[in-house]
């Protein structure tokens, strides 16, 4: 057969172009499908059970690795505000004296933020606690501290105003979910989303209803304990 110039073009591309069709297979084929990771808070008023998001990795994976080694052990929910959160995770916490003012421990790294804008602030809401704008421009999350949103129910005119205004357009579903559960949406944006409660809101209610001091640590420590459900 004689081999014109034209059919030897085409003939030496077959070679790339079987390549990238195997190896475009080969990637789908081998994608990896992270699973869902499940973990407790005990406390004294009940149990909460919390997933983590796959799409906020660096978070994820810091908190399973402080929750492996034992790190959340007896420390204390030490900052709560009812219809707001109820913060944990200061290290100094521990066994700490009554009156002592706490919320300024940390394990010696941050973690980089990681906004997304499906992840909100709705009650139930695991998020990164971190220091203000002034001394973090990049809003880079403290390496150990978290909150759990109760917030309140929102009002869906002043809601889409507030998103106007700071350029976040919300979906129907995240609307319903603000003014029918509630959460905090001002916070969205601006402190990372990592996880939310599958069960136990009523304890984030009974926990953020307690008698506090100022400065906002309960009266009576709330002490909890974090172990991993399915790692």
């Amino acid at each position: 057969m004689k081999i014109t110039f034209k059919t030897a073009v085409i003939l030496s591309l077959l070679p790339f172009v079987f390549y990238n069709c195997n190896k475009r297979t080969t990637k789908n084929n081998t994608k990896k499908v992270e699973k869902e990771i499940k973990a407790e808070i005990k406390t004294d008023y009940g149990t909460i059970v919390i997933k983590l998001y796959n799409e906020t990795p660096h978070h994820r994976d810091s908190f399973v690795k402080l929750v492996k080694d034992g790190f959340y052990t007896d420390l204390l929910f030490h900052r709560v505000i009812r219809n707001f959160m109820i913060q944990g995770g200061d290290p100094e916490s521990k066994n700490a004296p009554a009156g002592k003012m706490l919320g300024a421990g940390g394990v010696g790294y941050t973690v980089p933020a990681e906004f997304d804008s499906s992840l909100i602030h709705k009650k139930g809401a695991l998020a990164a606690a971190r220091q203000g704008d002034q001394v973090n421009p990049q809003k880079r999350s403290s390496g150990c501290q978290f909150y759990i949103v109760q917030g309140e129910v929102q009002d869906s005119t002043r809601l889409q105003m507030m998103a106007m205004s700071r350029g976040i357009k919300y979906t129907p579903e995240q609307i319903k979910t603000y003014t029918a559960i509630g959460g905090t949406p001002f916070l969205d944006m601006q402190y990372t989303v990592f996880g939310e409660v599958v069960s136990g809101l009523d304890v984030i209610d009974k926990i953020a209803g307690v008698p506090t001091a100022p400065g906002d640590r309960p009266l009576q420590d709330v002490k909890f304990t974090i172990t991993l459900l399915n790692e």
